[in-house]
């Protein structure tokens, strides 16, 4: 979401207060999914054997429906400020946050979540890469220039990078509970060289906007700090280490934020 707002800096007619409800609504969805997918995958008993932090449901920490109440909440918020961004905007604005939120609900709820059936990162690159970069950029310019869709790849491939680290650590458990995760239908050795090539990939499509913005070439420096998480995945790190590996993707997507921003502050 930052990032295509980095990406309107020098641009005329940006509205940028739009830039503060694409932001509600981008955290408001996040914490929804989790919440959901908390629910979800803890009702159906797919977390009692679990590697990774606790969830709420799964330990019992928290009743089911508490989680459930807080999953519609997060996202009727969501819709609330999503619906002033339609107002201002076009109608176009509310299908696409028709599409999030039901997308967000069925990743694991329902009888046939798609993301037991190894469509997660389609998802994730989507809504958390695609729709969050472009959406973003197209509420505060009212257009969607070129730059914002290739950055939004950028972003998208990171963060599906996070998904994928976090199911090639699950996938002796969801093998046994039947949640069949793309890592689970690649087997280990294709997982780790997709996750390889989603950060990789990142990096590269981000430094790609320097055809617009010169500056952008600072993202390459994110390639230092991928050659962490890469060398650990591709040391063969299992189970809880992989958990480290999860912190080192997300410092990295965090490092690539800053850096786009360094980069259109200085060029914009």
């Amino acid at each position: 979401m930052a990032v295509g707002t980095v990406i309107c800096v020098g641009e005329a007619g940006a509205v940028w207060w739009r830039a503060i409800l694409a932001l509600l609504v981008s955290l408001a969805l996040q914490i929804a999914v989790n919440y959901a997918n908390d629910y979800s995958d803890g009702v159906r008993g797919t977390d009692e054997v679990r590697v990774g932090p606790m969830r709420l449901v799964g330990s019992g920490a928290v009743p089911a429906r508490h989680v459930k109440l807080a999953a519609m909440c997060a996202f009727g918020v969501a819709a609330v400020f999503g619906l002033v961004l339609v107002i201002v905007t076009t109608w176009v604005i509310l299908l696409v946050g028709v599409a999030a939120i039901l997308a967000g609900w069925f990743y694991t709820g329902g009888k046939n979540p798609y993301g037991y059936f190894g469509l997660g990162e389609v998802f994730v690159f989507v809504f958390f890469g695609l729709v969050a970069t472009v959406g973003t950029t197209f509420v505060v310019l009212e257009r969607m220039p070129a730059l914002s869709w290739l950055m939004g790849t950028s972003v998208g491939c990171l963060a599906c990078a996070l998904l994928v680290i976090n199911n090639l650590r699950d996938i002796p458990t969801d093998r046994v509970v039947g949640k069949r995760t793309l890592a689970v239908r690649l087997g280990d050795q294709r997982t780790r060289f997709l996750y390889i090539a989603l950060m990789v990939l990142g990096v590269l499509s981000g430094s790609g906007g320097a055809f617009w913005n010169p500056w952008l070439l600072l993202v390459l420096a994110t390639g230092i700090f991928v050659m962490l998480p890469i060398s650990k995945v591709r040391g063969g790190a299992t189970g809880a280490d992989l958990i480290e590996v999860l912190g080192d993707t997300g410092r990295s997507q965090l490092i690539l934020g800053v850096l786009v921003t360094v980069a259109f502050i200085i060029g914009g």
